[in-house]
């Protein structure tokens, strides 16, 4: 296991982050995620440190509060101590049901803060995520939030979720303005099926510093390769909650290319998919999530992976996005200066 520095921190956070929104669901939407329960959960947060994994990452809004309870719970079950994991959570969802039990407003944020750390059992969140963008509440309001639990020791760093790169780039210019917390990092979604995040988004979290983590890296378990063309699964997430979209057109011929490359390294075409994603320079952490504890141990099995430059080139050749404006103008028009940009030593 691998660290990295989350965003323009000295942070240190393992390559994969343990993700939890399996723990605790039962009917719904989380139901059809994950049901795991107490005794599974300890099994699935030992498995993972012993590995090397010391991030692990949750949200209020999953299970209704109940994947955060899990957590915590599980941690003093094993009992790790506080300083060994960096614990993040996010708020955003509806937690109740009035209108003001929601969003990214300053009043939402600091009574959620407060929940979560009860049911974490803990007395400060190391990353704490604004889970989306809040189209009501002005960012400033959401930052000048997030900076008072800063200073109050509550919350020690701030990354943002699902922001587009104009509403990144917006923070972090109000942020470095006015003095308030650094955005640190932006968990999205990013794979080999979906690369849309290379448009603008990419670039701009390069420019800026800013560290991604990546969620659902097999997108939603299509990845596994168990749902591709000529298969017959009929079980898990993918099969009855389609999420995140992926075109199966594209999907397939990804796979078909993931299918040679794992046979010649001798693994599972999810670590492939894993593997990819830990090699892109942009990324600082994959979020992992999983029912069973083999599903678990065969993700952390990626991190021994290496894609050679061919592999690499494969996947990207089937992979690629489709050439759109401004991109191909931008880099049409770049080449004027090509010559004169500094070389890499």
């Amino acid at each position: 296991m691998r660290y990295r520095t989350l965003g323009p921190s000295g942070l240190l956070v393992s390559e994969l982050c343990l993700g939890t929104m399996t723990f605790g669901g039962s009917d719904g939407m989380w139901g059809q995620i994950g049901q795991l329960r107490q005794d599974e959960a300890d099994t699935l947060v030992r498995t993972a440190l012993e590995a090397g994994i010391n991030f692990i990452d949750t949200a209020n809004v999953y299970a209704g509060g109940e994947s955060e309870r899990i957590l915590g719970q599980s941690i003093r079950n094993l009992g790790i101590a506080r300083d060994d994991v960096v614990i993040a959570t996010k708020v955003l969802g509806p937690m109740g049901e009035g209108p003001n039990a929601r969003g990214a407003s300053r009043a939402h944020i600091l009574a959620q803060a407060k929940a979560s750390l009860g049911r974490l059992q803990m007395d400060h969140i190391d990353l704490y995520q604004i889970h989306g963008f809040d189209p009501l509440t002005p960012i400033t309001e959401t930052l000048e939030a997030l900076d008072t639990l800063v200073r109050q020791g509550h919350v020690r760093y701030i990354g943002l979720s699902n922001w587009a790169a104009w509403q990144i780039v917006k923070a972090v210019g109000i942020a470095e303005a006015r003095k308030l917390a650094p955005i640190l990092s932006l968990q999205a979604y990013y794979t080999l099926v979906g690369r849309d995040l290379e448009r603008e988004i990419v670039p701009m979290l390069q420019a800026e510093g800013i560290g991604l983590m990546v969620w659902s890296p097999l997108a939603g378990g299509y990845l596994s390769g168990k749902y591709s063309a000529g298969s017959k699964a009929n079980d898990g997430r993918r099969a009855s909650f389609n999420f995140p979209p992926v075109d199966l057109e594209r999907g397939d011929a990804a796979i078909a290319v993931m299918r040679e490359i794992a046979a010649s390294r001798g693994c599972s075409v999810a670590q492939v998919a894993l593997a990819w994603l830990l090699h892109q320079p942009v990324v600082t952490s994959v979020i992992v999530g999983a029912k069973r504890i083999d599903q678990l141990q065969d993700n952390i099995r990626a991190t021994e992976v290496m894609l050679s430059a061919e592999d690499l080139a494969a996947l990207d050749a089937v992979t690629k996005l489709p050439a759109e404006y401004p991109g191909w103008m931008l880099e049409r028009q770049s080449e004027y200066r090509a010559a004169f940009r500094p070389q890499k030593a």
